[in-house]
């Protein structure tokens, strides 16, 4: 890992060049709680590639923690695990934070993975010719992961964007992996808001024409004006109290990851995740980690930049958020990675 200060209980503490050197107080300090239940809404995407690069890599075992994932179809069904107590943490969008919060619901924000959303607006290479713009998807049936998932909201901010709103399109969920593929492959969807590797495939195959693209930092301010953090670690404050050095262990073994991620190559990568993430194409899932390259933190910090961006768009979205006063400090725990 890159050398890093990390700010716990008041104390500065160094963070070594190496996974195994540890804050002196994770050093002494047992975890409280070493077998770890998490949860992530479509772990094969390339959004949550760093929860399988620490998964594979084995940098939550180093930093002593046994970590069960349980996948779900997508982000909103994480955060019910999370809220209904059957999981611990969860690796979801960052604005799940600021929405509970507003609920009176501590759910805390305390590792970045991504600092673009990395989501993709697409339709049918058939309809490309009716479809050039969102403002075209008017009346059209849109893939996402879930409703209430993050491809769902981004979808919603674009239409309102370009002068439509969430009524104006059919929302149907489709999942994370091959069952994405197939609803834009046999019809049942004319567009979707999705990522890679789904998205990677979709054009590979030439199916699809992409409208939109948050992959990149261009196309991310295109649609927000700045930076848009989006996969986060995010738990609740109940459970960062009980469980301190637990959590910095976790947080650690992201780290890890997203240091990892910073020069690994994408043959690497591709050698790194479960053979059934490639979908059977070792090259095209290569140039869908280049594609996504940009997207992820390279420290692990949402700043307050990327709070009020997403901050503006919740307020944009949801009435019950237009007035809402959400603390940045509320959402994000910065103490675990921040670095100096």
């Amino acid at each position: 890992m890159k050398r890093r200060t990390i700010l716990m209980g008041g104390a500065t503490l160094a963070l070594g060049t190496m996974a195994g050197r540890l804050p002196a107080f994770a050093q002494d300090d047992k975890p409280e709680k070493t077998n770890v239940t998490l949860g992530v809404g479509g772990k094969p995407l390339l959004y949550y590639l760093p929860l399988t690069i620490a998964e594979k890599k084995g940098f939550f075992e180093e930093q002593g923690l046994q970590v069960t994932i349980n996948d779900f179809a997508g982000g909103s069904k994480s955060l019910q695990a999370l809220v209904g107590g059957s999981v611990d943490v969860v690796t979801g969008a960052y604005e799940h934070t600021i929405r509970m919060q507003h609920k009176g619901q501590d759910i805390v924000g305390i590792c970045n993975l991504g600092r673009f959303p990395g989501i993709v607006l697409a339709v049918r290479k058939d309809l490309a010719d009716e479809v050039k713009s969102v403002a075209d998807l008017k009346g059209r049936t849109m893939g996402v992961t879930a409703p209430g998932s993050s491809t769902s909201l981004l979808l919603q901010y674009a239409l309102l964007k370009n002068g439509l709103g969430a009524e104006d399109v059919s929302m149907v969920g489709v999942g994370g992996g091959a069952g994405a593929v197939a609803a834009i492959k046999q019809g049942q969807v004319e567009g979707l808001s999705h990522l890679d590797p789904v998205i990677a495939q979709l054009q590979f195959d030439g199916d699809i024409e992409v409208l939109l693209d948050t992959r990149t930092e261009a196309g991310t301010r295109e649609l927000f004006g700045g930076a848009n953090p989006a996969a986060t670690l995010y738990t609740t404050g109940a459970f960062i109290e009980e469980n301190p050095v637990t959590a910095q262990r976790l947080v650690n073994g992201f780290l890890a990851a997203l240091d990892w991620l910073q020069t690994a190559s994408a043959d690497e990568v591709a050698d790194t995740v479960p053979e059934e993430y490639l979908l059977g194409n070792r090259d095209l899932y290569k140039q869908a980690v280049e594609n996504s390259r940009e997207m992820y933190s390279p420290d692990g910090v949402v700043a307050k930049e990327g709070y009020e961006s997403i901050m503006g768009m919740l307020q944009t979205l949801d009435e019950e958020l237009a007035n809402a006063d959400v603390p940045y400090e509320s959402t994000f725990d910065a103490r675990f990675v921040t670095a100096s």
